[in-house]
């Protein structure tokens, strides 16, 4: 059994309690065996001790809405398909490093990826795939041009793509199609988006039938969907359907909140990217037209929260960001405490996200007999949150009670995850 103790830290668990100072955590093998004042904890002989006077120690992060096939910021994904495999590596790595030790992709990535971080081949957080968008004919999921009619499939084993299908029963096939290939929950699109060329922003696509059997095909495996909806009539029948997981609904009503609530969905923000689109959108390849209904849909954000909060919704947290800046995702929790306060955006990034992944048994607060995914950060993020949007101030990192990041010993990375501690692979929900 190998043991690590982080000694002497201020807490934030991730419950929204309050800051605990002089805790120290003894970690063995992958779990949290004990929190308690550092004055009553002594580290064992062959322990190894992290001193953490004056730092703080928080759950790690969670992102609920990652794209890590776009590796281009209009979306598209980087050729030659080296390239494209490069930078999802990279993407993938650098995120461990900002703190993010868990991250559901929202669609577009092959789960083959999340299977090579489990299988320790790369470094990366635990990886919860969505697979291939789903999508109707000219949704938000089809990307073809108006004078387009060739699909654009994905590459098995490195990009996923999206399926364009149309009834219940194609919904249905695909749904279990990509189930059959490692999705941990699916991905559908519920109404128009911002980057996608052919259908306008209040767009309210997929049937309540359509919707309806891909829940009905999750439910089997037993997990969820995620749907992309932002205005009322969309999240009305995502809820109507079974949807667990309404993503972005910036155009939230009150009523639609109180439906949210009473169904018990999530609602997961992704305020960060309108932001980054908003003002450099064109600059990153974006059309205009695209960029236009990124700041439409933008200046709602923020009170779709309020809203939601109001009418008593779980709200998660997610980035949705493509290609570069991908690396400021941490900026969705600065966004997101200017409505819910510095410790509700944790929350949102570390409790709540848990619950909506159906993890919260294993991850996302710091508890005794939890799986020790940690962080310990350069300063006081309930002061400043900021502070964790600088990777150089996330000076540790654990992963299963591995330590994959050591800025104190001078390495930024550490050796690959073994195979041994993917307990939390792909098929473990």
């Amino acid at each position: 059994m190998t043991s690590l103790l982080i000694h002497n830290a201020t807490l934030i668990d991730g419950t929204g309690a309050d800051p605990r100072d002089g805790v120290s955590i003894l970690v063995e093998d992958d779990r949290i065996a004990r929190i308690a004042p550092a004055s009553g904890l002594k580290p064992e002989r062959e322990a190894t001790v992290i001193d953490a006077t004056g730092r703080f120690l928080l759950p790690g992060l969670m992102d609920a809405h990652v794209h890590f096939s776009a590796t281009e910021a209009d979306g598209r994904t980087s050729r030659p398909l080296a390239a494209f495999a490069l930078r999802v590596a990279a993407f993938i790595e650098e995120t461990l490093d900002q703190g993010f030790t868990t991250v559901r992709d929202a669609g577009g990535l092959d789960p083959a990826w999340a299977q090579v971080v489990a299988d320790g081949i790369l470094r990366g957080p635990r990886i919860l795939p969505s697979g291939a968008f789903l999508s109707q004919t000219g949704g938000h999921g089809d990307w073809r041009t108006p004078h387009q009619d060739t699909i654009e499939h994905g590459t098995g084993g490195l990009h996923a793509g999206f399926i364009i299908c149309d009834g219940a029963d194609e919904v249905r096939k695909a749904a279990r199609d990509q189930l059959r290939r490692g999705a941990t929950q699916i991905k559908v699109m519920a109404s128009g988006g911002a980057a996608s060329p052919t259908d306008p922003i209040d767009a309210t696509q997929f049937t309540v039938e359509e919707l309806r059997a891909a829940v009905d095909e999750a439910r089997v495996r037993d997990t969820y969907v995620l749907a992309h909806a932002y205005h009322p009539k969309s999240i009305a029948n995502c809820l109507e359907a079974g949807v667990r997981s309404i993503e972005h609904g910036n155009l939230l009503d009150e009523k639609t909140a109180r439906d949210m609530a009473s169904e018990a969905a999530f609602l997961v923000p992704t305020l960060v990217t309108y932001d980054v689109l908003s003002e450099r959108g064109e600059q990153l390849g974006m059309a205009k037209s695209s960029v236009e209904k990124i700041r439409y849909v933008g200046a709602s954000g923020e009170d779709s929260i309020r809203i939601a909060m109001e009418a008593g919704v779980r709200i998660g947290s997610g980035s949705d960001l493509l290609g570069e800046p991908m690396r400021e995702k941490a900026r969705e929790l600065v966004l997101q405490a200017r409505v819910m306060g510095p410790v509700g955006a944790i929350v949102a990034a570390t409790k709540t996200n848990s619950e909506l992944f159906g993890l919260s048994d294993r991850i996302g607060t710091v508890e005794e007999g939890k799986q020790a995914d940690l962080i310990l950060v350069d300063g006081d993020p309930l002061a400043d949150i900021a502070v964790l949007v600088d990777a150089s101030r996330i000076n540790v990192v654990l992963k299963d009670g591995e330590v994959v990041k050591d800025l104190d010993s001078g390495q930024a990375r550490s050796v690959a995850i073994g195979a041994q501690n993917a307990s939390l692979a792909t098929s473990d929900r």
